[in-house]
């Protein structure tokens, strides 16, 4: 193989794939992102860059940014590639790169987000967003409240110049531009969560109620966050994808694979503008709950459906789960029977068009997207994702023996074992509560069920209590295989 050539702005002309034809060193920044990863870069910076290739929002480049020491690691790979990206689209039928150049800069990780409050007070920065994951939001799993007393909120609202959180940061950027004259920037959350911007607002808000009820009177008299709803698939970086950017000829310590679909539907609410997404593909909705309960339900909550299992049969992939061939029958299944009656179509899209769209896309084996990442974080994923579901096929009394056969999946993988002996990793941060309660579930099914935190009042929901527990059995009685088929049959 010929040497590669190291990724920077110094060699953008010697690759042989696409990359930025604007002027790099021409860029201002508009955008401060907080949590810069695969999806990001695959998602809201390729249609920032796409703009941009256009000759357009050369002043709205972003700049990166994290709260984590686990986000200094990306920091350091990105700027020592001047923060491009190679993204690798992978269809079933063809593989493309291109190289994108929105994001001009990453900042310090401090322990008090200094670096952070001080580019979030310069007004030049018109938008705020954030990847942070669906349990990042210290927001109650059960009624979506805001967690007052967790220790980081805590601390924020005892040490408001200091903080320790997103929030924190922007309570504290926002507090500067105030008392400077300026106006607040938009939070906007690119998070799977329903209604991601109204969980943002209430997040900031509240934070900053708890140390200044003025500011947060102002803050949510004059801020702006617009809900949205965000979708492609962009898997974790490992050997393959490496592999991969090796084949292109270029050295990329961080490239991101993707599928070839995009979504991004936006509420139309900024209070400091914003760039012309729509421009390049981009969806501008004064309805966009319509669109992200069509998303989380049938895809995000459809991962769930055969995330659990997938790893309880050791099933590496999502394309591996969709080529088994019961897992890909439940799958069909509890989409079309239970989760698909609780949807609205939108414009040219019906819920049943939906799922034959992510059955597709689930399949795609060139997406290695694992089972593991999927599976990560039940407690929110379930909560926010799945729950929901079950609640409304409750009320409309609905069938929900597949939903109740995925809780029940999830409960025995949760201990901690795949039915080949092998050990599942701990892959919650609440696994070890988790982990005792599934082991009991064992003998005791309810007592999964008791965990309030996550099922609230669904312990006393009789037909999804009695299927969940006669489910859990069958399972450590039969196996996963036999359940499915009994189910599916």
């Amino acid at each position: 193989m010929d040497e590669l050539i190291s990724l920077s702005n110094a060699t953008l002309d010697q690759l042989a794939v696409e990359h930025p034809r604007y002027d790099r060193s021409r860029l201002s920044p508009g955008i401060v992102h907080i949590g810069v990863g695969n999806f990001h870069r695959a998602h809201q910076a390729w249609y920032l860059h796409r703009l941009m290739q256009d000759g357009l929002a050369q002043d709205w480049a972003i700049i990166g940014a994290g709260v984590r020491p686990y986000d200094a690691a990306m920091r350091e790979k990105l700027l020592a590639q001047d923060c491009l990206t190679t993204l690798i689209e992978l269809d079933p039928d063809s593989t493309s790169a291109e190289v994108i150049g929105s994001m001009i800069d990453y900042l310090p990780i401090d322990t008090d987000n200094a670096s952070l409050i001080r580019q979030m007070a310069n007004p030049a920065i018109r938008i705020v967003s954030l990847t942070v994951t669906e349990g990042g939001y210290y927001i109650d799993p059960v009624d979506k409240s805001f967690d007052a007393h967790h220790p980081d909120i805590q601390h924020d609202a005892a040490h408001p110049d200091t903080p320790c959180t997103a929030f924190g940061a922007m309570v504290a950027a926002l507090r500067q531009r105030r008392a400077a004259g300026h106006a607040p920037f938009t939070g906007m959350s690119c998070d799977n969560l329903q209604g991601n911007g109204k969980i943002l607002r209430q997040a900031v808000v509240s934070l900053a109620r708890m140390s200044d009820p003025g500011l947060a009177e102002w803050i949510d008299t004059q801020g702006a966050f617009p809900n949205s709803m965000v979708d492609s698939i962009a898997p974790s970086t490992g050997p393959v994808e490496m592999a991969l950017v090796h084949d292109l000829g270029i050295n990329d310590a961080a490239p991101v694979t993707h599928e070839r679909f995009r979504q991004w539907v936006i509420e139309d609410s900024f209070c400091a503008g914003r760039p012309d997404w729509d421009k390049v593909g981009a969806t501008f909705s004064d309805d966009v709950h319509a669109y992200e309960t069509m998303k989380i339900r049938i895809l995000n909550a459809g991962h769930q459906v055969i995330a659990n299992v997938g790893e309880i049969l050791g099933l590496d992939t999502i394309a591996d789960c969709m080529a088994h061939p019961l897992v890909s029958r439940l799958f069909q299944k509890v989409e079309r029977e239970e989760i698909a009656p609780t949807v609205d179509p939108v414009p040219g899209m019906t819920p049943h068009a939906y799922v034959d769209l992510i059955e597709r896309r689930f399949a795609n084996p060139k997406i290695v997207d694992t089972t593991r990442r999927v599976a990560f974080d039940g407690s929110s994923r379930h909560t926010g994702f799945v729950l929901p579901i079950l609640r409304d096929q409750l009320a409309a009394g609905g069938s929900v023996q597949g939903l109740a056969l995925v809780e029940a999946l999830w409960a025995r993988m949760c201990a901690g074992t795949r039915e080949n002996g092998a050990v599942i990793v701990p892959n919650d941060p609440f696994w070890d509560d988790l982990n005792r309660h599934a082991l009991s579930a064992r003998d005791y099914p309810a007592d999964w069920l008791s965990q309030k935190q996550i099922y609230g009042d669904l312990s006393t929901a009789q037909p999804f209590a009695e299927a969940f527990e006669s489910w859990l059995a069958l399972i450590w009685s039969e196996g996963c295989e036999a359940a499915i088929q009994t189910y599916v049959k």
